[in-house]
């Protein structure tokens, strides 16, 4: 859902001094790629200070402190892990370099970025060893320091406060990871505030972020549509994937993807995240298998999350072309619906309610629709929720604010959000008619749920894999 979201200016004239600076300063990896401008990440801290200078829990003189990725080794080894930044710092500064922190003054929206200090070794290996100016306009930021200076850059501005990061991910359960230095004891500091502030700033987008999610979507787009015209029976599922990802990095300089690829054919289709570690997309892909492929590439940090179904020889069977059509009514008829202010939880409903009328339809499920609906059998179906935030996280954040509370239900109790929308969020829309074994197997071992099912229908489906639509 696109549009720029109000907020409040701020006046001071450093922070025109800021957004000036940014202007025609860009990320950008050349060729066909999209320019980032830095002005983006500006715009995020001004919103995120405007935010935090309206509540009253924030004294004047306070300080947002966040801490960037951590450059890794492959376990115990020297192999670096590729390195992709923190998404909350990235938000904040766009950088892309690892082991940074930065800190923003909220009265003034002035903008400090810490750097490591490199040893000289570091230019044998690694390259040049830039400084702190080179950085500083690089990322068109007030301030550039060593992280070795933090506690006495910090000191200098006699802060009352320093912000912190501390919250959950509703979506992992996991915490985020809070800005630690030393010295930081000597400080005071509350890691209660930012955390809610950061991530409804996160949940609507604006209209340069907006761009770059356009970007990175339309290039996954036209890989998916590059797998499909190779596609051929015989294939590896992992062959695909690879095409997939070299499309993305090498027209779309993502050399970053948003998720573990998911590359399904057959039975491997109703496997929600198939490609893991123990199922690496390793199928022979057979005449007449249905392929789910749920793959999305990411720019500069900024996600995409596309699923296209196909039949791997070209042409849908009769059953597999009843399935693919209902899920794509369910997807047509929550477009239509989709807009500001309605629940997303009606969302899902509405999709459930069309497969549930379909799968009737095909004669898979007997009985009133409405009956359908009391006994929860869309979710025997569409196990999942209906879609989810996306952004920096392909998962984005915010699906579950304090005041919005899961829906204990099935189905709906797997929905990343729970929340009405808002003109500026971006979700995901991807309902989906799958047939686990294991879930099916509940549902005629529970006599609530069997009088519905038409047993004698349901084996030709089983097997055949799962059909969600263009996400």
């Amino acid at each position: 859902m696109a549009g720029e979201p109000s907020c409040d200016h701020m006046t001071e004239r450093s922070q025109r001094d800021k957004m000036a600076a940014s202007e025609g300063t860009f990320f950008w990896l050349g060729n066909e790629t999209l320019k980032v401008p830095l002005a983006l990440f500006a715009l995020n801290r001004t919103r995120l200070c405007n935010r935090l200078r309206a509540k009253s829990d924030v004294p004047q003189k306070s300080i947002v402190l966040l801490q960037g990725g951590a450059q890794t080794n492959r376990y115990c080894t020297d192999t670096g892990v590729l390195f992709r930044q923190e998404s909350y710092f990235h938000w904040s500064f766009g950088v892309i370099e690892a082991d940074c922190f930065g800190a923003i003054e909220v009265d003034t929206g002035n903008a400090i970025l810490f750097i490591p200090r490199l040893p000289e070794s570091y230019a044998v290996w690694m390259g040049e060893i830039h400084p702190p100016e080179f950085f500083k306009k690089k990322y068109a930021v007030a301030e550039v320091h060593f992280t070795d200076e933090i506690a006495t850059v910090l000191a200098s501005k006699n802060p009352s406060v320093l912000l912190t990061l501390r919250g959950v991910n509703t979506d992992s359960g996991s915490v985020t990871k809070e800005a630690s230095f030393e010295g930081i004891s000597q400080f005071t500091v509350n890691n209660k505030i930012l955390h809610p502030e950061i991530v409804e700033c996160r949940v609507i987008k604006t209209d340069m972020e907006l761009e770059v999610l356009r970007y990175a979507n339309k290039v996954s787009s036209e890989a998916h549509k590059e797998v499909m015209k190779a596609m051929k029976v015989g294939m590896k599922e992992y062959e695909l994937e690879s095409l997939f990802q070299h499309y993305c990095y090498n027209r779309g300089g993502m050399r970053h993807i948003s998720y573990t690829c998911i590359c399904g054919s057959g039975h491997n289709s109703s496997v929600l995240h198939y490609g893991h570690a123990g199922a690496p997309n390793d199928k022979t892909v057979e005449d007449g298998d249905l392929c789910l492929f749920d793959m999305g590439g990411e720019y500069h940090c900024y996600g995409s999350d596309i699923t296209c179904t196909f039949p791997s020889n070209g042409k849908f069977t009769p059953d597999q072309r009843a399935i693919y059509e209902a899920v794509l009514k369910s997807c047509r008829a929550v477009m239509q619906a989709i807009k500001p202010g309605v629940s997303w939880p009606d969302m899902h409903r509405l999709a459930d309610r069309v497969h549930l009328e379909e799968l009737k339809k095909i004669g898979i499920l007997q009985g009133s629709v409405d009956d359908l609906v009391k006994a929860h059998m869309g979710a025997v179906f569409m196990p999942h929720g209906l879609g989810h935030f996306l952004g920096i996280d392909v998962h984005d954040v915010g699906g579950y604010p304090e005041g919005v509370e899961r829906i204990d239900l099935p189905g709906l109790r797997n929905l990343r959000t729970a929340r009405a929308l808002e003109e500026g969020m971006v979700l995901t829309v991807e309902p989906g008619i799958y047939f686990i074994n294991s879930v099916l197997d509940e549902a005629l071992a529970n006599p609530v749920q069997a009088c519905f099912i038409n047993n004698s229908i349901l084996p030709r489906f089983r097997g055949f894999g799962g059909v969600p639509e263009l996400s």
